[in-house]
């Protein structure tokens, strides 16, 4: 019965719908300027109809004639004729549609971000301050990612992990808004511990690639790790490690006194640790003076570690000429139907 029901569904008038039409696909829409052209057509056989028709001189003793509606009838078989003409330059047209499917698959990277929330984050050279900053990029940086798992390790004198590995962004953002200096009680600056609970965030991962990208303003003063030790670790799992430096040396507000005045200190910074550790682990160093240089950092490390995408495309194409056809074949019938009927006109066909 469903197949019977399939069989039929051409009769279905729903085909001459101006949406189900607008809806297709045309293969060869050449043909569909040819629409135009059955006026035309039409057009020339009137023309041709009223100089050479062929007259029958019949005399009349009435004056006026009533026009039956039946005389009207004879106008039908030109109108089922303009209906094939256009089914058929429809049919033509080869209408159809194309269901598409994408697949797309991708090797995600396990990144673990580092952040530094010691008390010299603080310092004001970047904008509001330099964990603030730091955040703002971190955000930005999660953004861009598609299907990469995503942790967060916070240091200071001590290091924790705040998120494990995760692609629900959302929850990272929550993580990230949430990340300020009270956390963490201990004073200092221990790369080395952090850069431990990093790695060992990454042992289980069975990613492609593993990257841990440690972002501080100072030198190892805390933890129980050496920092190259630590690094040399994490290239043992096929882990890259980049460092961003950040801050500027020089005089640098750090903040205000108990009467509103501004606070300033000289600035140093050592690179040499965050530089030895970019090299053990076969990442990059980079400094971040200012917000700009910062967003940049993080903006270039997100094309160095892009994922690999897969795209497998899909095209199921169904035509629908052979409903058209159907149609003008039914018409076609029809139409010779009513020629050998009273509606056809002997004297001018």
């Amino acid at each position: 019965m469903e197949s019977l029901s399939k069989q039929l569904e051409w009769l279905d008038l729903k085909w001459f719908l101006p949406e189900t039409l607008l809806g297709f696909q045309y293969e060869n829409d050449i043909f569909l300027y040819f629409l135009g052209l059955i006026p035309f057509v039409f057009f020339i056989r009137f023309l041709l109809f009223v100089n050479f028709r062929q007259k029958v001189e019949v005399a009349f003793f009435q004056t006026s004639l009533k026009t039956h509606w039946s005389v009207y009838l004879r106008f039908l078989p030109d109108v089922i004729m303009t209906f094939i003409l256009a089914l058929l330059v429809v049919a033509m047209a080869r209408p159809q549609k194309t269901l598409e499917n994408l697949e797309k698959t991708s090797e995600g990277i396990d990144i673990i971000m580092v952040i530094d929330i010691s008390e010299s984050m603080k310092t004001q050279d970047l904008k509001p301050d330099r964990l603030e900053a730091a955040k703002e990029v971190a955000k930005d940086f999660v953004a861009g990612r598609i299907q990469d798992r995503i942790g967060l390790v916070v240091f200071s004198g001590e290091a924790f992990s705040l998120s494990p590995l995760t692609n629900d962004y959302d929850l990272l953002y929550k993580f990230i808004e949430e990340i300020d200096f009270q956390m963490i009680n201990k004073s200092g600056t221990a790369i080395g511990l952090a850069l431990g609970v990093a790695t060992n965030r990454l042992i289980d991962s069975k990613a492609k690639s593993k990257v841990i990208i440690l972002l501080s303003d100072g030198d190892n003063t805390a933890g129980n790790i050496d920092p190259f030790t630590a690094a040399k670790l994490a290239t043992s799992y096929k882990t890259r490690i980049y460092t961003v430096g950040v801050g500027k040396d020089g005089r640098v507000l750090v903040g205000t006194d108990p009467f509103g005045n501004d606070q300033y200190m000289d600035n140093t910074m050592d690179e040499s640790t965050l530089r030895q550790i970019a090299k053990i682990g076969g990442g990059s160093y980079f400094r971040a003076s200012d917000n700009k240089s910062l967003k940049e950092i993080f903006s270039t490390i997100d094309k160095l570690e892009k994922s690999e995408y897969k795209e497998k495309r899909f095209k199921d194409t169904s035509d629908f000429y052979q409903i058209y056809l159907n149609w003008v074949l039914v018409l076609f019938l029809f139409w010779l139907l009513l020629k050998c009927t009273f509606v056809s006109n002997p004297i001018e066909d």
